[in-house]
């Protein structure tokens, strides 16, 4: 009886957790078991391991096979498998040392040739190996992902005979060599496009520096979309942790797009107002990420928020605070991080022209009540800035002056988000509690206003630390140390309800 033992990982969401395949090679009539709850793609690399050894010149066994993958309770999942069980192999049959196998964590797909092909989850896996200490040897297709982890060493294979070769210690790889990380740029469109709408504008840029969920509410053409899609453009950049967080979310997703394309670029999805729950937070038989996790470290741009279905909106409300979701299912549990920047859009009344200049809105009060509150009262409480964009009429729209472009724009929010960072090291938008207090330095006058505003306004205690963190950016635009009275007034100017 033969035994060998490989390590690899499988992936559980965003967690690559350890996988021992165990070989056994016992007398008996041939047979090729695999066991270890392993899924469809899992059981076919029986024949695509079987192939491979033949093609490349190995003895495949003619015994009785048993390939275990443990822990057995773990689903198995990915065609990674192909690699480590096709090395177990060949070590149980003493074709290859065993013992150059202890050290080190294998992962790849082969052909039936015995090329290396690429697989999804590269860079989660390369992150859990350099936390264990050990390198990771994987198909060179797939090694540029997993080189993002600048801390884990990576052995590049483009042929399982290269592999062996290596093993035997006849010709030694050479480690990859880590592409450099640029960031890519992005076309964004300019805010100068934007004409009028000075208060819309400040609000985008409130949004910007302090990282807060923003609604805008307007008859058509007035410019909600237009605004919507220049936020990205006077964001400040990512961390080096949030830049890592996004690429190993895009790998187990596979889009197709290598996160080296997008590295360090926030992502912003538009999902239609037709996508399910399932499609918003996530699920489906392997538990996958949804929109909001997407979007994580970026922006989810919601057009036409009521035209949304409510349980896909009411899915929203935990991550808006949390910063995370998690996903169950009947097999599996994953909590995936959703810390999204909402904004929305929406038309004041179903035919959108209420309030507008040409007089057309003919929906009746109860219309208007009924369409404003698709979107509950506890998610709208969740968004800082809520602000009612007036329609521009063609004489208007000719005079409104070019507004500032994003280039000015972006250094006022770059200065606040530095800011921010030294003082408390996080943005204004996840500041709770007595962490909020303590950063935002209210004096007895400001905070006996904050007092009458929030009686006035009969405000819940969440809008109060919503309007709180409002101020404490709109100071933070103006460089001051502490929050003052007229920083709240401001930031009250933008709590109007979209009806």
């Amino acid at each position: 009886m033969a035994f060998s033992l490989v390590l690899t990982r499988a992936l559980v969401g965003m967690t690559a957790v350890p996988v021992q395949v165990e070989v056994q090679l016992a007398n008996g009539l041939p047979q090729f078991n695999l066991v270890g709850l392993p899924d469809a793609q899992v059981r076919e690399s029986r024949e695509r391991v079987r192939a491979a050894l033949t093609n490349c010149g190995f003895q495949f066994p003619a015994r009785r096979i048993t390939v275990n993958l443990a822990p057995a309770n773990l689903p198995k999942q990915s065609n990674h498998f192909d690699l480590p069980i096709a090395l177990g192999i060949l070590a149980a049959s003493g074709q290859i040392p065993e013992r150059s196998l202890e050290q080190l964590e294998c992962a790849g797909e082969l052909a039936l040739s015995g090329e290396l092909r690429a697989f999804s989850g590269a860079l989660p896996m390369a992150i859990a190996a350099s936390q264990a200490g050990r390198p990771l040897l994987i198909s060179r297709a797939s090694a540029a992902q997993a080189s993002l982890c600048s801390q884990t060493t990576i052995f590049p294979a483009e042929h399982l005979q290269q592999v062996c070769t290596h093993l035997s210690g006849d010709e030694k790889m050479i480690p990859f060599v880590a592409l450099p990380k640029k960031i890519s740029k992005n076309a964004y469109p300019d805010l100068s496009d934007v004409r009028g709408q000075q208060h819309g504008r400040r609000a985008l840029e409130i949004a910007a520096a302090g990282g807060h969920h923003v609604l805008l509410a307007g008859p058509p053409g007035c410019g909600k979309t237009m605004l919507a899609e220049r936020l990205a453009g006077i964001a400040p950049p990512l961390t080096e942790q949030e830049a890592m967080e996004l690429a190993a979310l895009q790998a187990i997703r596979d889009e197709g797009a290598s996160p080296l394309e997008h590295w360090g670029q926030r992502p912003r999805r538009s999902p239609h107002h037709t996508a399910t729950v399932v499609a918003m937070a996530g699920g489906g038989l392997q538990a996958e990420p949804g929109e909001i996790s997407l979007a994580h470290c970026g922006f989810l741009h919601l057009d036409e928020m009521p035209e949304f279905d409510r349980r896909v909106l009411e899915v929203l409300r935990e991550p808006m605070e949390t910063g995370m979701i998690t996903v169950a299912r009947a097999q599996r549990r994953v909590t995936y991080p959703a810390r999204f920047q909402l904004i929305g859009t929406m038309n004041p009344c179903p035919c959108g022209y209420l309030g507008h200049v040409c007089g057309r809105c003919h929906c009746t009060p109860e219309q208007v009540r009924r369409y404003s509150a698709r979107i509950s009262g506890p998610l709208l409480d969740r968004i800082d800035l809520v602000v009612r964009l007036p329609a521009l009429s063609a004489g208007e729209m000719d005079t409104a002056l070019t507004g500032e472009n994003s280039a000015g724009v972006y250094s006022r929010v770059l200065a606040a988000y530095r800011i921010q960072q030294a003082r408390q090291g996080q943005l204004n938008s996840q500041l709770r509690g007595e962490n909020l207090l303590r950063h935002t330095g209210l004096d007895a006058q400001g905070q006996q206003f904050l007092n009458q505003a929030v009686q006035h306004f009969s405000l819940s205690a969440r809008a109060k630390q919503s309007l709180l963190r409002v101020a404490r950016t709109i100071a933070d635009l103006q460089q001051h140390p502490a929050v003052s009275q007229g920083d709240i007034a401001e930031a009250l100017s933008f709590r109007s309800k979209p009806d």
